[in-house]
C-alpha cells in the first residue's frame, strides 16, 4: 500500500510517502512562508526525489483538523485538487491523533496541546505503547479542564504540540502528576505521523475510513472568529 500524506494544519507544512510500512520520504518546513507558497513545490520536489508517480498512490492522508483555519483550508484545497485529478480517495486523520503518533513505546500518557487561543487548547489523551489508543478523543477545552482530568488519572504524562510553550507556566503551577515535554524534533505536526495513523485507521476500518476527494471537508472543532461574529455557522462542523 502506498499512502501520500499532507500536513498543513499548523505551523509545519509537510508531505510524506509511506509504502508498506516504510517511510520512503518526508519533507517538512516550519518557516515564514505561507503553506500556499510552499506545499505544492514541496510535494513536487519530494515526488521527483523518489521517482513517485502520483497515480500509483492508493489514497491521500491529511490532517482534517483542528488547527489553523487558513492552514486547514490550504491543506483541504491541495488534497481535493490532487484527489479529483488522480481519482484517488482521501483518508482524513484527526490532527491531535497525528500529534500523539509522534511518540511511541511509552507507558506514559500522551497529551497533545495545540494553542486554540481564547485560553483554550485543542487536545486529547492517548496511550501509544504498541499502537495508538484514544482515551479522550480530540476536543477543544480550557487548559484547566484537561489538567484536572490528567491529575485525576494519576499517571505520568508527556505533552506535545505548539500549545506547550504557551501553556508551560500554567502546567508548572497546576500539574500534580509528573510530566515531560516532548523535544523539538517531536513536538510539531509531522506528515509522517499522519501517514502512520492513516495506515492504522485503514487497517482498523478498511474502506469505511475513506471519503471521496469531493466530499472531504476539514473539521475545525469551532467556527472561525469572523463566522462567530456574523453568526453564520452553516458551512462548518462544530462540536462545542
Amino acid at each position: 500500500m502506498r499512502i501520500l500524506a499532507i500536513e498543513a494544519s499548523g505551523p509545519v507544512a509537510g508531505c510524506a510517502l509511506w509504502e508498506d510500512g516504510t517511510l520512503t520520504a518526508e519533507y517538512s518546513v516550519q518557516y515564514k512562508k505561507k503553506h500556499s507558497q510552499s506545499l505544492v513545490p514541496m510535494l513536487s520536489e519530494m515526488s521527483g526525489m523518489v521517482d513517485l508517480e502520483l497515480s500509483s498512490i492508493d489514497f491521500i492522508a491529511v490532517t482534517k483538523g483542528p488547527g489553523s483555519f487558513t492552514g486547514l483550508r490550504i491543506g483541504a484545497a491541495t488534497v481535493k485538487g490532487l484527489g479529483l485529478a488522480l481519482n484517488k480517495p482521501v483518508l482524513p486523520v484527526p490532527t491531535v491523533d497525528s500529534l500523539a503518533c509522534n511518540l511511541y513505546g511509552t507507558d506514559r500518557l500522551i497529551c497533545p496541546l495545540m494553542d486554540a487561543r481564547r485560553q483554550q487548547v485543542y487536545t486529547g489523551i492517548y496511550e501509544n505503547r504498541d499502537g495508538l489508543k484514544v482515551l479522550r478523543p480530540q476536543c477543544v477545552v480550557a487548559l484547566a479542564e484537561i489538567v484536572k482530568e490528567l491529575n485525576t488519572l494519576g499517571r505520568e504524562v508527556i505533552f506535545v504540540g505548539d500549545g506547550v510553550p504557551v501553556s508551560e507556566k500554567a502546567l508548572a503551577e497546576t500539574m500534580e502528576v509528573p510530566y515531560l515535554l516532548a523535544p523539538a524534533h517531536l513536538n510539531r505536526q509531522r506528515a509522517a505521523s499522519t501517514a502512520v495513523r492513516a495506515a492504522q485507521l485503514y487497517e482498523e476500518c478498511g474502506e469505511a475510513a475513506l471519503v471521496s476527494a469531493d466530499d472531504f471537508r476539514p473539521e475545525y472543532l469551532r467556527v472561525p472568529q469572523a463566522e462567530r461574529e456574523r453568526g453564520d455557522k452553516r458551512n462548518y462542523k462544530v462540536f462545542v
